[in-house]
């Protein structure tokens, strides 16, 4: 999406999410930041269609979200789940890890992505 097709609101919102990272995003980032993650761009608070993602791999139209606790209520799974249908039609999808995955598996969502991303490239 364009930079000027995007709300102010919305920048100046990632804008804050970028500088307030959780310790999770701030451990992910600093693996995938720079081309990190295998020479996959990366970029972090994006935001995509009225929302924003916490990491984004436009190459393959991929988001990561890095989810707390209030995700796992009620409320937040309906509300994770209606985002993830309406980024879905717009040719998004989504991998979702618990903060706690970042923290002690950090390698295995690196995997995860990389996985996701090199099915991506097959025929």
């Amino acid at each position: 999406m364009p930079h000027h097709d995007v709300p102010s609101h919305l920048r100046g919102q990632a804008r804050r999410f970028r500088r307030d990272l959780t310790t999770a995003e701030r451990r992910f980032w600093y693996a995938v930041r720079a081309h990190r993650l295998d020479g996959i761009a990366v970029r972090r608070q994006m935001p995509i269609g009225g929302y924003i993602a916490d990491f984004a791999v436009p190459e393959y139209r991929l988001i990561v979200e890095i989810d707390g606790e209030q995700h796992g209520l009620a409320a937040g799974l309906a509300r994770d789940e209606r985002r993830d249908r309406a980024l879905e039609c717009l040719g998004w999808v989504t991998l979702r890890f618990w903060n706690q995955d970042v923290l002690t598996n950090l390698d295995g969502v690196l995997q995860t992505i990389l996985s996701h991303c090199r099915s991506e490239t097959q025929p």
